[in-house]
């Protein structure tokens, strides 16, 4: 496998063969030229020696395909460079946009932060799979320096859970009490990338059950000055009873949504707030359930509710509108690299494969405001050997990954 941490460029010559018989596409590569770098943003050379050619099956959308396009100085273009001839390799497959996992977590694992080496092996592992645009849902470790590099997932912050006191995970979160949430909102909306990361719900130990972390009064300020930052507000939320004052404060989105009911379903719908289900992650509930059912039995039999009707509550979010992305909660106590495995549970729970699609690649861009393979884009893409319109589980298998237009997986 080429890495592009190893030469720092796209390499000269590559064959890949599929022996599927699909439709060809074609890499035209030259490695000369540069691509300049500055703090937190990739800026692209324009050297028109540059060059990627792709042909074939082009997605631009869900009902948009092209037959080719190029790369110039690490960006798409619809037309042809003018440029001097180049060596020309074949490769079968389709093309997709860098598939999105819009709640992971580089530079975390299961007790906390994480090293450097270690994020890299996450973003390696993200990327490898697919994924060139991650929303990291939440992380105390600074992973700015990943904007530097030209081989890794572009990555949108936002900043650090902020928990209610000894109601989350250890060494993830600022632990706080109400009265502070403002003060700690608008820094981490000043510190991520546009969103903020709030926990929404959690183990109550006197209560034996899931409840709600903020009195609204305090989670409404809050949300209202994210806003004025220009931050998104999303949240953790497993349970029911948190949803409908986070919605009615102005939330943007929700995590997990496993507690979503026919009374709130229609509730999130008319305000446009948008779940990312992690169903890869909902899969643990019933070994986390067995874990603590000793000790909490209450909790135990809640979460295996929710566990029970997760596709239920996907698929009715889905049929009222509700907005779904793909997220895998990686970073965690999962590994990373799952995009796939959550895009088909997504199908399994009922949503349309091409709708499934979407939501890890046109309409996830578009969502957090990146694009796609649009005229001018950074050339983030990833090609397969089958069409994955016709079957998600092609995602499962890249042959390649471009990163700013370069081959480096």
């Amino acid at each position: 496998m080429f890495s592009a941490a190893e030469s720092g460029r796209a390499p000269d010559r590559m064959h890949v063969s599929s022996g599927s018989g699909v439709l060809p596409w074609v890499i035209t590569a030259s490695s000369s030229g540069g691509t300049a770098r500055a703090c937190r943003a990739r800026t692209y050379s324009a050297d028109m020696s540059d060059v990627l050619h792709v042909k074939g099956r082009v997605l631009v959308g869900p009902d948009e395909v092209r037959d080719e396009l190029w790369v110039v100085g690490g960006r798409v273009s619809y037309e042809r460079p003018r440029t001097a001839a180049h060596e020309i390799t074949t490769v079968t497959g389709w093309v997709l946009p860098g598939l999105v996992d819009a709640h992971c977590h580089v530079g975390l694992d299961a007790h906390g932060p994480v090293d450097a080496g270690t994020a890299e092996r996450q973003a390696l592992a993200d990327r490898d799979a697919g994924t060139l645009l991650i929303r990291d849902a939440g992380s105390p470790s600074d992973t700015r320096w990943i904007d530097d590099r030209e081989d890794l997932p572009k990555i949108i912050r936002a900043g650090r859970h902020i928990a209610r006191t000894r109601r989350y995970t250890r060494n993830y979160a600022y632990e706080i009490e109400p009265a502070d949430l403002v003060e700690y909102v608008g820094r981490e909306a000043v510190r991520g990338d546009g969103w903020v990361k709030l926990v929404g719900d959690w183990i109550d130990r006197d209560a034996d059950d899931l409840t709600a972390c903020w009195p609204r009064a305090e989670v409404e300020a809050a949300i209202a000055e994210a806003h004025r930052l220009g931050a998104r507000v999303t949240a953790h939320c497993f349970a029911e009873d948190s949803l409908r004052d986070l919605v009615e404060a102005g939330i943007d989105c929700v995590e997990h949504a496993t507690g979503l009911t026919e009374d709130t379903i229609p509730l999130f719908a008319e305000r446009g707030v948008a779940i990312v289900p992690t169903l890869v992650n909902i899969a643990t509930f019933p070994k986390l359930a067995a874990g603590g059912e000793a000790k909490f039995p209450g909790w135990a039999a809640h979460m295996r509710r929710l566990h029970e009707r997760r596709y239920d509550t996907v698929r009715a979010a889905y049929d009222a509108g509700i907005q779904v992305y793909v997220g895998t909660d990686a970073g965690g106590s999962l590994p990373h690299g799952l995009v796939a495995a959550e895009v088909a549970e997504l199908v399994r729970a009922g949503i349309p494969p091409l709708d499934a699609l979407s939501a890890t690649a046109w309409a996830a861009r578009e969502w957090l405001g990146r694009p796609g393979l649009t005229e001018g884009a950074p050339a983030d893409l990833v090609v397969y050997g089958d069409d994955p319109r016709a079957d998600v589980r092609a995602l499962a298998q890249p042959l390649r990954v471009v990163v700013d237009g370069k081959v480096i997986a």
